[in-house]
C-alpha cells in the first residue's frame, strides 16, 4: 500500500469509529462461487463474535470526513479543526478487495461526510458497492450508511447492492436536532426510513433482493437532555413503524473544540448498556414500552441494576412464579432467566417436574432468579419482601451480562 493511501486509511478509519451501527446479523448466506469473492455468514461483524465464538471483521471507513454540515456533536463537522481526507471510489474498492484477499475482513461498512450534495455523496457510496458486486464478484457483506436527504431513487439503487442500509437518527427529538444539528431534518430522516422499510417489505414479498439484512439506525445518548424512557419509547416507535432490525445507542463523546451547548462530560457507559438491555426487553422479552418505563426512576434507568430486575423489584406482587406452571411470558420477566433459558425450561418441564438444581443447569443467572421463582423442591421464604433484596442483587461494577 502506498504512503498516501495508508495515510487516508488511518484518518478515515479513525473518523468512522464513532458509528456503532455495524453488524451483519440477518444477512443472507452467500458462499463464494467459482467466480465470486468473499462470503457472508449471517452473523456478527465489526470485530463482533458469532454465536459459535468466531470473530468476524469488516473494513469500517468513511468515504470522506469532509462535510457540508456543522452538527455540534460531530467531530467531522464543517467547522472542526481535524485532518481531512477523501477516498476515491476505486481506492475503497481496491482496499476492500485487497484486505479480503489477505483474510483481514469479510465485508465493508462504508459511511461518509456530505460532500458537494447529498445526491453526489449517495451516488459515490452506491458506486462502491456496485463496482464490488459487478466488477469483482464480491459476495461479502456490505453495509452502506444512507444519506436521508438524497433522492429516493439513489437510495433504492443502493439497496440493490448493499446487504444493509442504515440512516442515523442522530438525536431522538426534533427539538434536539434543531438545536444541535439545524441543517438536518427529522422528517426527512424518518421519511427515508419509511421508504427503505417499504422497499424491504415489497422485495421480500416479491422474492427479490433489496437490503436483505434490513435497516438499522443510531442515536446519540447524552448529548441532550432526553431521558432513557423517551429514548426507549422512540426506539419502540421505530421498530413498530419502520421495521428496523436494530437501534444502536452511542454514548456522546466530548470532542476537541466542542460547542459550549454540549455537555462537558460523557454520560456513564453503563447508561448505554442499560439502554441496550431495555431495548432487548422490548425486542425479545415481550415487554411493552409502558412496562419498560416502569423500570425507570425519574425517566432514567438505574445504573446499579438491570431494567428487568428494576421492573421486578417494583412489581413484586407478580412473584414468585412457578417454573413448572407459569406461561412463557411470565417466565421471561424473571430476573436471571434469559430467553434461551426460558425456552429450555418450557421444553424440559414437558417431561419432568423441574427442581432448583435443574434450573441451575439451564441458566447461569440463578442467583438473581432465585428470589423470584418456585421449583418442585424450592419456594422462597418471603425473599421478595426483603427490604435489602435490591442491595443483595446489585451487579458487580465490571459485570455487563444480559439477563
Amino acid at each position: 500500500m502506498d504512503e498516501t493511501l495508508a495515510k487516508k486509511l488511518r484518518i478515515l478509519a479513525d473518523a468512522a469509529k464513532y458509528d456503532a451501527s455495524c453488524a451483519s446479523s440477518g444477512a443472507p448466506k452467500r458462499a463464494a462461487g467459482k467466480d465470486g469473492l468473499g462470503s457472508t455468514t449471517g452473523a456478527g461483524i465489526c470485530h463482533a463474535y458469532t454465536p459459535d465464538g468466531r470473530c468476524i471483521s469488516l473494513l469500517k471507513i468513511l468515504l470522506t470526513n469532509y462535510c457540508l454540515f456543522d452538527c455540534a456533536y460531530c467531530v467531522n463537522r464543517r467547522s472542526s479543526n481535524v485532518r481531512r481526507a477523501k477516498f476515491s471510489v476505486d481506492e475503497v474498492v481496491t482496499l476492500t478487495v485487497e484486505f479480503y484477499k489477505r483474510n483481514y475482513i469479510e465485508g465493508l461498512f462504508l459511511s461518509s461526510g456530505i460532500i458537494k450534495s447529498p445526491d453526489h455523496t449517495m451516488e459515490l457510496l452506491t458506486r462502491v458497492a456496485k463496482k464490488l458486486r459487478r466488477e469483482h464478484g464480491f459476495r461479502g457483506y456490505i453495509h452502506l450508511k444512507s444519506i436521508p436527504e438524497a433522492s429516493p431513487w439513489l437510495i433504492e439503487e443502493a439497496g440493490l447492492y448493499a446487504d444493509r442500509l442504515s440512516i442515523n437518527l442522530e438525536l431522538p427529538t426534533e427539538a434536539s436536532l434543531e438545536r444541535l444539528a439545524p441543517e438536518k431534518d427529522g422528517a426527512s430522516i424518518q421519511g427515508a426510513m419509511e421508504q427503505i422499510g417499504s422497499r424491504i417489505t415489497e422485495a421480500k414479498a416479491e422474492r427479490r433482493r433489496f437490503s436483505p439484512a434490513g435497516q438499522s439506525t443510531q442515536v446519540i445518548v447524552g448529548a441532550d437532555s432526553t431521558s432513557d424512557e423517551a429514548l426507549i419509547r422512540k426506539s419502540a416507535h421505530l421498530y413498530g413503524t419502520f421495521g428496523l432490525k436494530r437501534v444502536y445507542y452511542s454514548a456522546f463523546s466530548p470532542i476537541p473544540d466542542g460547542s459550549t451547548i454540549l455537555p462537558l462530560k460523557a454520560p456513564p457507559l453503563q447508561r448505554e448498556h442499560r439502554l441496550y438491555q431495555a431495548d432487548w426487553l422490548i425486542r425479545y422479552y415481550e415487554f411493552s414500552p409502558d412496562d419498560v418505563a416502569e423500570a425507570t426512576e425519574g425517566g432514567m434507568f438505574p445504573l446499579d441494576v438491570d431494567p428487568k430486575l428494576a421492573w421486578a423489584l417494583k412489581n413484586r406482587h407478580h412473584f414468585p412464579v412457578d417454573v413448572n406452571r407459569a406461561d412463557r411470558e411470565m417466565l421471561l420477566r424473571v430476573p436471571g432467566l434469559g430467553a434461551r433459558a426460558v425456552d429450555k425450561i418450557v421444553k424440559a418441564r414437558r417431561h419432568t417436574s423441574l427442581r432448583l438444581d435443574d434450573v441451575a443447569r439451564l441458566t447461569s443467572g440463578l442467583k438473581r432468579a432465585r428470589p423470584f421463582l418456585i421449583a418442585a423442591d424450592y419456594r422462597p421464604t418471603a425473599l421478595t419482601d426483603r427490604l435489602d433484596l435490591r442491595a443483595r442483587l446489585v451487579e458487580p461494577a465490571a459485570q455487563l451480562s444480559l439477563f
